[in-house]
């Protein structure tokens, strides 16, 4: 049973592998290999035992709200935002259409109804589309031209969703 939870510093090396593993193989998998190493930034040297490469990746993670989904005691997900805006989310791949995404979504959704009425914003990948279209969230213009660390021309679809107070 998939739980959600705060993330804390301790979970920053298997986060960074979930982070480099998915979003190399869904959202950048488009790019070159030499691309690949700009739109990964820190987080190519997820495996690595460096620990400059470590506390620049756990630099990475920080936000001012990041949970974790946790299923049968492993990270299966991760969601990072902040006010208004939802920052980055990832689903290791075995993990996808099981509810570790959209549970991310509606906690992070729960933390931002404090501050309703409001306007979250986002940045989806072309592949990330149709699942923010699924939870409720709107194309605010068409395909724009983005960046990831290094990496510039990335197709991403800003989105949005407007919550009310309750």
């Amino acid at each position: 049973m998939i739980s959600i939870r705060e993330y804390i510093e301790d979970d920053a090396e298997a986060v960074g592998k979930l982070i480099a593993d998915t979003y190399a193989r869904f959202n950048l998998a488009i790019l070159s290999p030499e691309e690949l190493k700009l739109g990964l930034g820190p987080f190519q040297h997820a495996w690595s035992q460096d620990e400059a490469h470590k506390q620049k990746i756990a630099e990475m993670i920080r936000s001012e709200w990041v949970f974790v989904a946790v299923d049968e005691g492993e990270i299966v997900g991760v969601l990072r935002g902040r006010k208004e805006r939802l920052a980055s989310l990832f689903v290791r791949d075995d993990h996808h259409r099981q509810g570790a995404a959209s549970q991310l979504v509606k906690r992070f959704e729960q933390e931002c109804q404090k501050y309703a009425p409001m306007v979250i914003r986002l940045s989806a990948t072309v592949y990330a589309v149709p699942f923010y279209l699924q939870m409720g969230y709107k194309k605010s213009t068409g395909l724009r031209s983005g960046w990831s660390f290094d990496y510039h021309g990335l197709p991403i679809q800003p989105m949005r969703k407007v919550l009310q107070a309750d």
